[in-house]
């Protein structure tokens, strides 16, 4: 059976267009547009988007909770008796965005028509630690409910969405739920504390959050009076023994890059089959560039291929 590798993929050289998209958001940030704009809820709270049409060959299905909502994204024709559980990113204080549902409808197609359930959870400054664990829980739960056991469940998130969704196998692991089949995560937001060496030596290349402290990653709105060590806020301080396979993916220029590969490397050492490819040159969440670059084509064609791996009797 086909095993996941362990170990690093060699990086390759950046492509033209990857180099080009990096200077691009470098420009468009140099403001600190996604720093002081975003953190004071400028930004987040004046940001529209046009409606989001359902494609065709998909049902979307929007459902309220008591304290959140969630879409469940249904392909019309599937044949996978598994599901995702799509966790997004935006530090813990942007909402869900028309990018997710058109991530929703990636991991579908690459899972074999598997449905797609995006919660759009509580965010902070108005709703900190832990609302976005409980919504993320309360999901998880609604996909048991509905038929998907802990191993036809997988867990897909990035940035603060792929930190949560480490936390919410954290939670389940303590509390003797079923876990769910597999993980993955882009550039997982997993060290609150922003310890990591990366902080430091990619400071002045990360385009996205790069040359300032004023941004969402040395943001305390979602901490509340919480220590960030707490390893359902920062699951790099967890015990990682007994998850499940790991895809993680994440950018050389990312301040966040110690987060990825210091998680790897924990969970590595405690047991859990990670794949963790570093893509050289890249920024944070370079998957938003759909099919649009080489890197992140092949970043969605990796995902598919865990998704496909995790199918087989063996991982």
């Amino acid at each position: 059976m086909a095993q996941i590798e362990k170990k690093e993929q060699k990086e390759q050289e950046v492509s033209m267009q990857g180099a080009v998209m990096r200077e691009l958001i470098a420009r468009f940030t140099s403001d600190h547009l996604i720093g002081k704009k975003f953190k004071n809820g400028e930004f987040r709270k004046k940001m529209t988007e046009p409606p989001w049409n359902v494609p065709d060959g998909f049902d979307l299905t929007e459902l309220q909770m008591e304290e959140f909502k969630m879409e469940w994204l249904m392909p019309k024709q599937h044949h996978s008796d598994k599901a995702i559980l799509q966790l997004h990113g935006g530090g813990y204080i942007g909402k869900m965005r028309n990018i997710y549902r058109n991530f929703a409808v990636e991991y579908s197609g690459l899972g074999n028509g598997m449905p797609v359930l995006t919660i759009d959870y509580r965010v902070a400054p108005e709703n900190p630690y832990p609302a976005a664990l409980e919504d993320a829980i309360c999901a998880y739960q609604w996909l048991i409910e509905k038929g998907y056991d802990g191993e036809h469940i997988f867990l897909a998130g990035d940035s603060a969405g792929g930190g949560l969704a480490l936390a919410l196998v954290m939670y389940l692991k303590n509390h003797g739920k079923q876990l769910p089949c597999g993980i993955i995560a882009m550039s997982p937001w997993t060290d609150l504390t922003a310890s990591g060496e990366s902080y430091q030596t990619n400071f002045d290349k990360d385009p996205l959050f790069g040359g300032t402290k004023d941004s969402m990653l040395y943001n305390r709105e979602y901490l509340g009076l919480e220590d960030p060590r707490n390893p359902y806020i920062s699951p790099l301080f967890g015990d990682f023994t007994g998850f499940p396979p790991m895809l993680i993916q994440v950018g050389s220029y990312e301040m966040l890059l110690s987060d990825s590969k210091l998680t790897a490397k924990k969970a590595k050492e405690q047991g859990v089959k990670v794949r963790l490819h570093v893509y050289e040159g890249m920024f944070h969440v370079f998957q938003m560039a759909m099919q649009h670059m080489p890197e992140s084509r092949y970043a969605w064609k990796e995902i598919g291929k865990f998704l496909e791996l995790l199918g087989e009797s063996e991982i």
